[in-house]
């Protein structure tokens, strides 16, 4: 059942309109009594605020013209200390793809930092509820995210990476999967026929293993590639990669950590002559290279998208059967490939 107008309500009442907007308000110009019986018809009627109308009609009371571009908050709940380079690109980018495209909807975006060099969730639910903000794009975590201090029955929310269920929120994320065969097909196309996979064990199983599986998966169903077992370690070191590379012997490398590149030069390789690499994220490197590009701009303007129909649908809190969005991601050729 929809929620029932102001307008309805005060017919109902049989107030003005503008004395049941003020006593949901909680004005002190409406009398307690007043505003007591406004606020338990509302109740029984079922009636739900509009963050983003009451927002419109603040702004334009306030605007002379009139004009309005609702705000919705871009929450690092990290923050950048401590960050590596890569990701820090990465996260900018984020932000700037969601700040764009929100821009292009009539929106404007702020930026908040949580953790031990930023807010606390406590202080961003009153800072957020104070501003009238009530949509929130969340750049990815390291660790599982737990969001169950902010009041969701105020707020609409996109986590632009894979899983998070502290609420369970709709997610907007690369699609690894699909990237990897793209990889793995561009890498058999120029005759490589013995790659290795290295990958963070953490960052692996906060992605589900979508790197990993798509990785045999290929070789399953795609003759002319040596089956090699993977090297995926919590904490993979220089010494630990020179000995699986030299024990698989595999003629191409497939990374999303950059110290990947540098280990097989030290360990003797000339790339691209001997050997290829091939970046599962080319913002992870500084060097150029040969890799996938997953287009976090595009990530982000997909999520805002998404966000900002949450936010005109008046849809608070956590959804019933939270839905994760993928956005593919390019092939991009480089130096650490032979042509």
């Amino acid at each position: 059942m929809p929620s029932p107008s102001l307008r309805q309500l005060a017919q109902q009442l049989g107030l003005s309109h503008t004395t049941v907007s003020e006593a949901l308000r909680g004005s002190a110009r409406v009398r307690p009594a007043t505003r007591a019986k406004v606020l338990k018809v509302a109740r029984d009627m079922g009636y739900k605020r509009n963050p983003l109308a009451g927002a419109l009609m603040s702004e334009m009371r306030r605007s002379r013209a009139g004009t309005f571009r609702g705000v919705l908050a871009v929450v690092d709940l990290d923050g950048p200390a401590g960050r590596p380079e890569g990701a820090v690109r990465y996260h900018d980018e984020l932000a700037k793809g969601a700040a764009k495209r929100a821009d292009e909807l009539g929106f404007k975006t702020d930026s908040f930092a949580v953790g031990k060099a930023g807010l606390s969730l406590e202080r961003l639910d009153k800072i957020l509820q104070s501003r009238g903000i009530s949509g929130i794009f969340l750049l990815p975590v390291r660790e599982t995210p737990d969001l169950t201090r902010l009041d969701w029955t105020h707020f609409s929310g996109i986590y632009s990476d894979y899983v998070i269920e502290r609420p369970g929120l709709h997610a907007v994320c690369p699609d690894h999967f699909r990237a990897m065969l793209t990889a793995m097909e561009r890498l058999l196309n120029l005759g490589y026929k013995r790659p290795g996979l290295m990958l963070n064990a953490a960052h692996d199983a906060r992605l589900l293993h979508r790197w990993e599986a798509a990785y045999h998966a290929f070789q399953t169903h795609h003759a002319g590639m040596t089956r090699l077992p993977p090297l995926i370690m919590n904490s993979p070191s220089e010494a630990d990669f020179s000995r699986w590379f030299w024990t698989v012997k595999c003629d191409v490398v497939m990374s999303h950590l950059p110290a990947a590149l540098d280990w097989m030069i030290a360990a003797g390789a000339r790339v691209p002559e001997t050997h290829g690499f091939c970046s599962l994220n080319i913002m992870n490197n500084t060097k150029p290279c040969s890799g996938l590009d997953l287009q976090p701009r595009l990530l982000g303007a997909r999520g805002m998208e998404l966000l900002i129909g949450q936010v005109l649908r008046n849809e608070c809190g956590a959804p019933e059967m939270p839905m994760t969005t993928t956005v593919p991601a390019a092939w991009l050729d480089g130096p650490t490939l032979k042509k």
